[in-house]
Formats: C-alpha cells, sequence, structure tokens
C-alpha cells in the first residue's frame, strides 16, 4: 500500500512540475512577442523631415519619418531591430543625410507608434520592409534606392515572398535561423542546459502566432536576395555567431561582402564602429549606385 501511495504522489508531482514548467514557458514566449509600443519625440532627429504613414499587408498603419534628401544620391530605409523602433537608426539617418541621400525612418508593426498584435521575428515585419520600400519608391520613382536591416530588421529584408526591390541592401547581425536565434539566447540567459527549452519554445509559434519554425529562416531567404549585399557581423555576438553569419553570406548570391566588426558584441555597429561604419556603408552604397547607373546605361 505504501509504495502504491508513493506512486500516486510522484506521479501528481510530476503533472504539477510538468504544468509549472509549461507556465513558465508560455509566459517566457509571452514576454518574446509582446508589443513595445514607445512614445517617439519629433525633436530626437535632430533634422528637417516629415511624419509620414503608410499602409502595409502585415495589417498595421506605420508610422515613421521621411528626411528628403539634398541631392542626387539616393533614398536609404532605415530598419530597426526587435524590441526596438526607429530612434535606434537615427545616428545613421544623419551621417546618410549629410552626404545627400532622402531617408525613410519607420517602426515595424507592434514597435513605436506602429500598431500591431506581436512581434513576429520577421515574419510580418517583411511586409512592412516591403511596405516602406515601395513608399520610398513612390516618393521618388526613378531614385537609388538602398536599405539597412539591423538583427530582426535585417531578417524582414529576406523574409518576404519576393525579393525586396531594392538596389543595395545592408544586413547587420542577422540570424541565419530562428532554431539557432533562440538557442544563443537561451544560453545566454540560463547555460548551456537553455538549449533544451527552445523547441518547447518554437512549438509555442503555431498557436501563438500561425506561423512555422521553418518560416523564420534567413539563411534561405537570403538566396533570392537580387541586390548587392553587405554582411556586417560582430566578431564576439553570441546571439548571432561569426559562423552563424559566415554561413548565411556563404548562401548569399554575388554580388556580395562581408566585414567583421573586432570585438562588436551584438550592438549597433554605427556606434561601435563611428567613421569606420560611415565610410564602409557609403562606400558599398556608391559603388552599387555607380554600377547601378552603369547597368542602366547599358539597357539603353
Amino acid at each position: 500500500m505504501f509504495f502504491g501511495i508513493l506512486k500516486r504522489v510522484l506521479r501528481w508531482a510530476l503533472l504539477l512540475a510538468a504544468i509549472g514548467v509549461s507556465v513558465v514557458l508560455w509566459r517566457i514566449g509571452s514576454t518574446l512577442v509582446r508589443p513595445q509600443p514607445a512614445s517617439i519625440p519629433e525633436r530626437a532627429l535632430g533634422m528637417a523631415h516629415e511624419q509620414v504613414s503608410f499602409e502595409s499587408a502585415s495589417g498595421s498603419t506605420l508610422h515613421g519619418w521621411y528626411v528628403p534628401g539634398s541631392g542626387k544620391a539616393g533614398t536609404v530605409v532605415l530598419m530597426h531591430g526587435a524590441r526596438s523602433n526607429r530612434l535606434s537608426m537615427v545616428n545613421r539617418a544623419r551621417f546618410l543625410h549629410r552626404q545627400g541621400y532622402a531617408v525613410l525612418l519607420f517602426d515595424f508593426q507592434a514597435h513605436g507608434q506602429s500598431p500591431g498584435r506581436h512581434i513576429t521575428m520577421g515574419y510580418l515585419e517583411a511586409r512592412d520592409a516591403a511596405a516602406a520600400v515601395d513608399y520610398a519608391r513612390r516618393r521618388r520613382p526613378h531614385d537609388f534606392i538602398g536599405a539597412i536591416g539591423t538583427s530582426m530588421g535585417g531578417a524582414a529584408a529576406v523574409l518576404g515572398r519576393e525579393p525586396l526591390p531594392v538596389d543595395a541592401l545592408v544586413l547587420e547581425a542577422v540570424y541565419p535561423d530562428i532554431q539557432r536565434a533562440l538557442g544563443n539566447r537561451l544560453d545566454l540567459r540560463f547555460g548551456p542546459k537553455g538549449r533544451w527549452l527552445a523547441p518547447l519554445l518554437l512549438a509555442q509559434l503555431p498557436p501563438r502566432l500561425g506561423i512555422v519554425p521553418g518560416s523564420l529562416a534567413p539563411v534561405h531567404g537570403i538566396r533570392q536576395v537580387e541586390a548587392p549585399l553587405l554582411l556586417i557581423a560582430g566578431s564576439k555576438d553570441r546571439r548571432t555567431t561569426v559562423v552563424e553569419s559566415e554561413a548565411l553570406f556563404a548562401a548569399a548570391p554575388e554580388p556580395k561582402a562581408l566585414w567583421v566588426v573586432r570585438g562588436a558584441g551584438h550592438v549597433d555597429f554605427a556606434k561601435y564602429a563611428g567613421s569606420a561604419y560611415e565610410q564602409r556603408v557609403l562606400s558599398f552604397f556608391e559603388q552599387a549606385r555607380r554600377d547601378a547607373l552603369i547597368q542602366h546605361a547599358s539597357l539603353h
């Protein structure tokens, strides 16, 4: 009788423990996809600009700033990372504008001033990226169009059904697939055994967001990129490792270039590398713009 009671107690203890773990994991999942609304002060940009809004196929009305260019350099669309907003891209907007570029900064759905129910790690945000490029193209139809995407913003640039219609693309610290991205972050938070939780969190994607993990794989989406590509990685990034960035780079078509920023983690490379970042990005855009002009001339 004693052993029978003990077995029943153990079964109930295991059941309660499983329920407890499930509740904790569901709460962790809720935190990861929770919207990140924010007040965006107009004075933060420090340049003459227009407040703009445009519709996205994600279902959101996206809000942002459009900074007119002072020359014929072109337009650059800036795409921020997860749980951030357009304010994180202000420094990039400033140095690009100094070189004559028009700049579009906007908040992805469920970020900043753009409404949304969940952050989707690039899935719905890919539709926002396409809407932003379309808006920039409508503003200046014959311009050179470049884009810079950081982390989730970079993933959004390559996860769409069709290649993002830009003339040059800069991707920074972009995860190769959601499995590795989540595993790395759990490892940092809970240690090596934290990776064991990844499958349980990934299992929440279909019921919570209506998407499957395989839909969040930039390493596959990057194969469809048709524009010149500059991929930037941090040598000490533990959220998106150099090895993962090299795998992403290997999957991309030519023309492409990889820049590993020495000593950088999963940080704002523009702030970390300063003038070196500015020179690298401006040189890349200028070369892509010249190549686009030559190609256009050869077709006519």
